[in-house]
């Protein structure tokens, strides 16, 4: 792996001052037209990871936290404007705006290239994108929920004896002895419903995925009420039978707008010819546990991820089925987003009827990403109770996309990514396609801003010919 060529280090960065301007200015700078408490959040964001840029450069969770405070200083500065005046907001939003794209400048620095990836351009798009993911990323670290205390213990005890338990069985040799093949499913409804102006069916049955109870957390996993109901979203064309892209959503996702504006219809329905159908992963949408979309998935306790991709793997597979229920011998390809390209690689492994697979910016050691965000406290914690970042990778393998190879053709897997991805970053993707013996596609862009790319669009219109699907028509 090769790091991008940017300047030395610095033991002074002085553009961390526009940080700590910002905040004091939001905080000082007309407290006596009563705004003060309107900022206080931005402001105390900014000023804090300024102070640290300028102290301690380098931690990973400065950046990330700046772009946050810079992004919702910059939204904040609007309804400021009947706050506290429209001088004052214009000067905030500048500030704002400028400490946001510091945060993404800070961020490229440390952003790790791969071999073959275009080097990313040194212009203020560029950092506004990478600040955009690191605001992202500052959400989800800032929101994530970790084991602690007596939790913590219990956590790290369940890790220690699924490991035991996955060695006597030889998961990880053979991981396709933890995974059977799901049935029809029995009974289902077909409803109909209307996003975007647009109709859609409504798709529901029973997943009937039973966590093996001899598997730490199996109680656990069960008792998370509605997420054995399976729902997934279609869109099919009348007339004669077309090919089926089954769209796999990312982190958080799971609900009808969100995945139709990742799977956009217009393109892939409308112009491309294809039947769509996105199911809901475990958790996700109106399978949800928390109260947001996906809570439980990869943050709470240790084991919950891999039963999340154990039933996620099953799931899939028993959509699939039903799918091939309806039509004889469909044409069927998976194209899966960030947690959704873990899980359309890991299918890749198990389904071989598959026309095509294509991982996008995807999600691939899953233990490297969540060790990655979790406090050192709770790093030495764990440790100290026998889990590290080797053992929850190893926890995992037997879910793993990297734990057997795909049965598609090397001609019929795909990968696109992201050279400013800042939740992917390059040298995750290279694992998988290492791993699938492919180049992946390199868009200029990151996490959040993929729409439009070549990349992207190249990726679908190849795998496409390569399966022989017919060409796109009206």
């Amino acid at each position: 792996m090769s790091q991008i060529d940017v300047t030395a280090p610095r033991q002074w960065d002085l553009w961390a001052l526009l940080p700590v301007v910002a905040g004091l200015y939001w905080l000082l700078g007309d407290s006596s037209s009563g705004w003060l408490w309107w900022g206080l959040l931005p402001a105390c964001l900014m000023l804090s990871t300024g102070m640290g840029l300028l102290l301690w450069p380098g931690d990973s969770r400065l950046p990330q936290f700046l772009a946050a405070g810079g992004l919702i200083g910059t939204l904040f500065a609007l309804p400021g404007i009947f706050v506290g005046g429209f001088w004052d907001a214009l000067v905030v939003a500048a500030l704002s705006s400028g400490s946001f794209l510091v945060a993404g400048a800070t961020a490229m620095r440390a952003l790790p290239g791969a071999k073959g990836m275009p080097a990313p351009r040194q212009d203020w798009q560029s950092y506004a994108k990478i600040a955009l993911d690191d605001a992202l990323l500052a959400y989800f670290r800032g929101t994530a929920v970790l084991p602690s205390g007596d939790q913590a213990h219990g956590a790290c005890d369940e890790v220690v004896r699924a490991l035991q338990i996955s060695a006597e069985q030889g998961w990880a040799k053979q991981p396709q002895q933890l995974h059977n093949a799901p049935g029809v499913p029995s009974r289902q409804s077909v409803t109909q419903r209307r996003v975007y102006g647009r109709d859609y069916e409504h798709l529901q049955f029973r997943s009937e995925f039973v966590a093996d109870p001899g598997i730490p957390g199996a109680a656990r996993w069960t008792g998370f009420h509605g997420n054995d109901q399976c729902h997934a979203w279609v869109l099919r064309h009348s007339g004669r039978p077309r090919p089926w892209l089954m769209g796999i959503h990312g982190y958080r996702m799971g609900v009808p707008w969100l995945d139709f504006s990742l799977f956009d219809p217009r393109w892939l329905h409308d112009r491309m010819g294809f039947n769509l159908i996105l199911p809901v992963l475990p958790l996700h949408g109106l399978r949800r546990h928390g109260w947001r979309s996906g809570d439980s998935y990869l943050d709470g306790e240790f084991m919950d991820v891999f039963h999340a991709q154990t039933q996620a793997l099953w799931d899939l597979r028993r959509t699939l089925a039903w799918l091939r229920q309806q039509e004889d011998q469909p044409q069927i390809g998976v194209m899966g987003f960030s947690l959704g390209g873990y899980n359309a690689a890991l299918l890749a492994q198990y389904e071989q009827a598959l026309d095509f697979v294509i991982a996008g910016i995807p999600l691939t050691d899953v233990a490297s990403a969540l060790w990655a965000n979790i406090p050192q406290a709770h790093q030495g914690y764990y440790e100290a109770r026998g889990v590290g970042e080797a053992q929850l990778r190893q926890m995992l393998q037997p879910v793993s996309p990297l734990a057997r190879k795909p049965m598609q053709d090397k001609d019929r897997r795909f990968i696109f990514a992201g050279n400013l991805d800042r939740l992917i970053p390059p040298p995750e993707v290279m694992k998988l396609a290492a791993h699938w013996e492919v180049e992946p596609r390199w868009f200029h862009g990151a996490h959040l801003t993929f729409r439009g790319a070549k990349a992207v669009s190249s990726s679908v219109s190849d795998a496409a010919a390569a399966a022989g699907w017919p060409a796109a028509s009206s």
